[in-house]
């Protein structure tokens, strides 16, 4: 139950790595509305900077369309020709604001998160076509924030454009008489009018809703405790087996250290606590350390040289400093030489009177 209730309840910020796949799968936080307010802004950019030009271009070419059409062929060849001619200028007219709509819908992706490719959207899913999925996403959090967001906007935007268009209703009622000339730009100036404000307002609106996203988007990507534990194990390896793993290491280089012990010239202990074992043989620079311990494996160490008629030397202050200064297989530090070698000395001169 307790492991039930771990997987249900993910309370743990996601980790770097269920980040990444979360990525890799092509889930990332994304609000429409910043798409949507980037081509908008695109949209008044483009009214502001090429409508005058693209129109221009439009009218002449129709203009000349209309002027010279008793000329128009009606072979099928010919109007062909003519046809494509004419989408030709029609589509370079319009080429640049049409490019420029669409780098704005990929900057709006980019804004958002880093380019994602992946097939995993493509990828068929039963969980769309069940009728249960169905229902609990249509009455999810995030279909409500959608119909709320939709409420919110459809009122924010319909009063802006009332508040906007009521003062020019005067200005409407004439603008069937008038020239196309003169209704051409009057209805670009109420137009980027518009746009400003629709701009402005969408802006507040995709801010709030990317927050809204990414929050969502964030605790969806929250792990319960049993996948952090699982996480950890794939990432740094199961810490049973690892402290097994150690303890078999640790155990290897007792037996390696304890197999030395009887090569040593002289064991200096405390007597009980700490037991040092070094080994000196004339031509080394200095004597070695080739088994040290505390406790237990220092009582070890000391059976383990009687039984091999190693000397064993009683001197606490040496034996703590030799423990704590000098590992297994290093030499003594140059400033324990002196008392190093009073003892090795005296081992030294014991065996060979004994020998003697």
């Amino acid at each position: 139950m307790a492991e039930d209730s771990d997987d249900a309840e993910k309370t743990e910020d996601p980790s770097q790595k269920r980040l990444d796949e979360a990525l890799r799968h092509g889930d990332v936080a994304k609000s429409q509305e910043v798409n949507v307010w980037f081509v908008t802004a695109a949209s008044a950019l483009v009214l502001l900077s090429f409508s005058a030009s693209a129109a221009g271009d439009l009218r002449s070419m129709l203009r000349n369309l209309l002027a010279n059409s008793y000329q128009v062929p009606f072979d099928s060849a010919a109007l062909a020709g003519l046809l494509q001619q004419l989408g030709t200028r029609a589509m370079a007219a319009v080429a640049i604001p049409v490019l420029l709509l669409a780098l704005a819908a990929v900057c709006g992706n980019m804004v958002q998160h880093r380019l994602v490719w992946s097939a995993d959207a493509l990828m068929p899913k039963f969980n769309r076509i069940s009728p249960m999925a169905g229902v609990k996403r249509l009455f999810s959090k995030q279909a409500l924030a959608n119909f709320v967001k939709g409420i919110l906007k459809l009122a924010i935007v319909g009063s802006v454009f009332g508040a906007l268009m009521w003062p020019e209703r005067r200005r409407f009622e004439g603008m069937v008489t008038l020239d196309p000339e003169v209704l051409l730009p009057l209805i670009r100036t109420l137009a980027l009018k518009l746009f400003g404000a629709v701009v402005a307002i969408l802006a507040i609106i995709a801010a709030a809703d990317y927050l809204f996203q990414y929050r969502l988007w964030f605790e969806r990507q929250k792990m319960s405790l049993r996948e952090v534990k699982d996480e950890f194990k794939q990432n740094d390896g199961d810490p049973k087996i690892k402290a097994k793993i150690r303890q078999l290491r640790a155990s290897r280089a007792r037996k390696r250290m304890m197999a030395a012990v009887p090569k040593a010239t002289v064991v200096i202990t405390n007597p009980t606590h700490f037991a040092v074992a070094l080994q000196y043989e004339r031509g080394m620079n200095a004597p070695v350390c080739v088994a040290k311990g505390v406790d237990l494996i220092a009582l070890k160490i000391r059976e383990v040289a009687g039984a091999h008629d190693v000397a064993v030397v009683e001197n606490p202050p040496l034996a703590r400093t030799l423990y704590a200064a000098v590992e297994i297989d290093e030499e003594v530090p140059a400033e324990h030489y002196k008392a190093v070698a009073e003892i090795i000395g005296y081992v030294m001169r014991l065996n060979g009177s004994l020998r003697g």
